[in-house]
């Protein structure tokens, strides 16, 4: 049986204004965000869900508790739905991380997929082997159900590549909106892509950067 998926990533941060890599560092969501976050809960209305769950940092806990009270579910946390750990590039802009850490940089720019960002920082294909993992046994856990998942730009990246065939180390070419819905169904394995990026609930949201 298959599990259909709504992913939402996080209302709008200070630091995706000031585009900062945020990883692992708990920052909330700014008064933008607050309002994102509730209007995707009433774009969310109309539809019925089976199940909330949402990465445990601070973005997406407020991101989804207007949908929780909105839709009457419980959310459960899980650690394995964070964005990438980033390093030592965390907490910096991007134009920083590249003037600071330049070799390592051009090595995330261009998305080799096995590099792991110096101090403790996780690959591209470490980030995903965690989030499709977390996101395996959800579906496992809710054959026939719909779910309701609220989670980072880089946890979307990763789920349309899966979808999609597309590449880990190519160039990213789909946006990423902050608060878009994100409609997946999977089954057996498989992804299947059934709507992206819909911000009809939305006046304007900032794209993830690549």
């Amino acid at each position: 049986m298959s599990t259909r998926f709504c992913f939402v990533r996080h209302g709008e941060t200070d630091w995706n204004v000031q585009r900062r890599l945020q990883g692992h560092i708990d920052t909330p969501l700014n008064q933008i965000g607050l309002a994102q976050a509730e209007a995707t809960a009433h774009g969310l209305r109309g539809h019925r869900f089976d199940a909330l769950y949402c990465s445990d940092l601070i973005r997406t806990l407020q991101t989804a508790r207007y949908a929780a009270q909105l839709l009457d579910l419980p959310i459960h946390l899980r650690s394995a739905l964070r964005e990438r750990h980033f390093g030592a590039f965390q907490g910096l802009t991007y134009g920083e991380a590249e003037h600071h850490f330049p070799a390592d940089y051009a090595r995330f720019k261009v998305r080799d997929p096995g590099y792991a960002i110096l101090d403790d920082g996780e690959s591209l294909l470490q980030h995903r082997e965690r989030v499709q993992a977390c996101l395996l046994q959800i579906a496992a856990d809710h054959p026939g159900q719909t779910v309701l998942i609220v989670t980072h730009g880089g946890v979307l990246d990763i789920v349309y590549r899966l979808a999609t065939g597309l590449d880990m180390a190519a160039p990213r070419d789909f946006g990423i909106p902050n608060a878009a819905l994100n409609w997946l169904s999977h089954s057996a394995g498989n992804w299947q892509l059934l709507q992206w990026a819909d911000q009809a609930h939305l006046e304007a949201a900032l794209d993830e950067l690549p």
